[in-house]
């Protein structure tokens, strides 16, 4: 199964669906992620407080894949958000991965009380300017945050991962990202423990299509133009997860799946003005 790409701001490319990592650790996430793998995935998703990054690394090299065939991404944490240790800190990322340069490096949270995250930012841009990281992007900052960082260097993130699932769907992030050409990441697109499985728009477009749930929720965001990160350890899942552009949704079951949102459905009240991710 060949996965579908997306092509970003810089003119690379990305696969249209990958593989998260958190909270993986150890033995089990070299296993997990090399399964992954084997069943088809491409884009790895790890971060420096994630913690696995070391085993994210072994399962590269342990899949038999050329290098070039995996486009890895991790995040900047919070207390590297000043310019010297940014740089640091990705130098970092990559001697515990193993690998000579990241596909992808994202600010991980603005953390706006401690107003380094420009910084940040210029650190990524030099960087990318000396081949370590081949795109950047952040990851939850709002249409505000993004403008400080455009209108600083220049330079539009390729991407933006926010929480984005039929709860929450965000849909102004949405269409700022369409605005300045970001593409859109979802992290925990099911909705983790409130994934909307029995919700009628989903559960009838699973039974029209033949489809479990999972898949017609990723199909959604296919449809939306999101990229979704699921997780599993179930090789059979992760096939199931990955297994979404054979079918399509009509408008109206994106609509209706949509419709579910609520203003107050984020899952932890990550709302990235206010919450602090060391």
């Amino acid at each position: 199964m060949t996965t579908p790409t997306y092509e970003l701001n810089d003119g690379r490319t990305i696969p249209a669906i990958g593989f998260g990592t958190y909270p993986l650790r150890g033995s089990g996430c070299v296993e997990a992620v090399v399964s992954a793998i084997e069943v088809g995935y491409r884009l790895l998703d790890t971060a420096v407080n994630y913690e696995n990054e070391a085993s994210v690394g072994e399962a590269v090299r342990q899949c038999g894949l050329p290098r070039e065939e995996l486009f890895v991404t991790s995040k900047l944490p919070g207390r590297h958000h000043a310019y010297d240790e940014a740089i640091a800190s990705v130098e970092g990322s990559l001697d515990r991965l193993g690998l000579d340069y990241l596909d992808l490096h994202l600010i991980h949270w603005p953390n706006p009380s401690v107003g380094l995250f420009v910084e940040a930012w210029r650190a990524l841009v030099e960087l990318r300017s000396r081949g370590l990281v081949r795109s950047i992007g952040v990851s939850n900052f709002t249409r505000a945050h993004l403008a400080r960082i455009i209108d600083d260097t220049g330079v539009v993130p390729a991407v933006n991962q926010i929480e984005l699932h039929p709860a929450f769907p965000q849909p102004e992030m949405r269409a700022a990202h369409q605005e300045l050409g970001i593409r859109t990441e979802a992290w925990s697109p099911l909705g983790k423990r409130a994934a909307p499985y029995g919700e009628p728009p989903v559960a009838a477009a699973a039974s029209r299509l033949g489809v479990t749930p999972a898949q017609v929720i990723l199909r959604w965001h296919v449809e939306l133009g999101s990229l979704p990160i699921p997780k599993s350890s179930s090789a059979a899942r992760q096939a199931e997860n990955l297994d979404v552009f054979g079918f399509s949704l009509t408008a109206e079951e994106v609509a209706a799946i949509t419709a579910l949102g609520r203003p107050d459905a984020r899952l932890f009240g990550g709302n990235p003005d206010v919450h602090e991710e060391m």
